[in-house]
């Protein structure tokens, strides 16, 4: 799966020592959709000290993430996890809305919506 975004936070990295006595480092981050209405966020980790640094991602940054999603359980409850394994940063030319060619004509302004007060005789809704 992929999400589009921009990075609006950088999570303190987390690290340890597995069972098998290995060390780990895990960094997590929170991107926010750019379009829509109503943006989404998600909250994503990059697994492992050499996917961070060859990620390098930056707070601000306009990125594609492909991610894949597991679940596991622990003690009695359900937990998700959204890692990451492979980011693109978006192209600067994808980022800004595309300008209209030089001598294009300029459609006119959407015409304003009526404003309706309350007790408004045209207020003829049922509800």
């Amino acid at each position: 799966m992929d999400f589009t975004g921009r990075i609006i936070a950088v999570l303190q990295p987390r690290g340890g020592v597995s069972k098998a006595g290995n060390e780990w480092k895990a960094q997590e981050y929170v991107i926010e959709e750019i379009q829509g209405q109503y943006p989404r966020k998600m909250c994503f980790e990059v697994f492992g000290s050499d996917k961070i640094e060859q990620f390098n991602i930056q707070m601000g940054e306009e990125l594609t993430v492909s991610f894949d999603i597991d679940a596991r359980q622990w003690q009695d409850r359900w937990f998700n996890s959204i890692r990451a394994w492979k980011v693109e940063r978006v192209p600067a030319t994808a980022q800004q809305p595309a300008a209209a060619p030089q001598g294009a004509p300029v459609p006119p302004p959407a015409p304003a919506a009526p404003e309706f007060l309350a007790g408004d005789a045209n207020d003829d809704l049922p509800f």
